[in-house]
């Protein structure tokens, strides 16, 4: 399973942690404090590059160089799985908005339907899609 790691600088803040990635621009989070930064930064890292991929934007080489760091900066390698992220991103739910007659939604209601379950069900069976 492909893993990809890249460098984070952890700088302290009056707030927390701010961090960014020096080899993948535009990738910068933030965090309450360490752990909730760390976090953070895998998130962010892990979202980065699941829209670089799907852009089909070649990803930045990793140079292992450290930024010149000031008092209480904390460089630490982040690793995520682009798998685990592209799978997350793909299966998740999504809310849609339906139409339907009232007495329709009223009858449906009263029988406990699950609107998403149903409809969810009923577009799989209109795309031949197996549960």
């Amino acid at each position: 399973m492909r893993k990809i790691t890249y460098l984070a600088v952890f700088e302290k803040t009056g707030t927390g942690y701010s961090v960014y990635f020096p080899d993948v621009p535009g990738c910068i989070t933030c965090g309450d404090d360490f752990d909730h930064a760390l976090r953070m930064a895998e998130e962010v890292l892990g979202l980065h590059i699941y829209g670089m991929e799907k852009d089909g934007e070649t990803l930045p080489e990793r140079t292992d160089g450290i930024p010149e760091l000031a008092d209480g900066d904390i460089v630490v390698a982040v690793s995520v799985f682009p798998v685990f992220v592209r799978n997350e991103m793909e299966n998740r739910s999504e809310k849609t908005t339906v139409t339907i007659p009232r007495w329709l939604k009223t009858a449906a209601e009263a029988k406990g339907v699950n609107y998403s379950r149903l409809l969810e069900a009923a577009i799989k069976e209109q795309l031949g899609i197996a549960s």
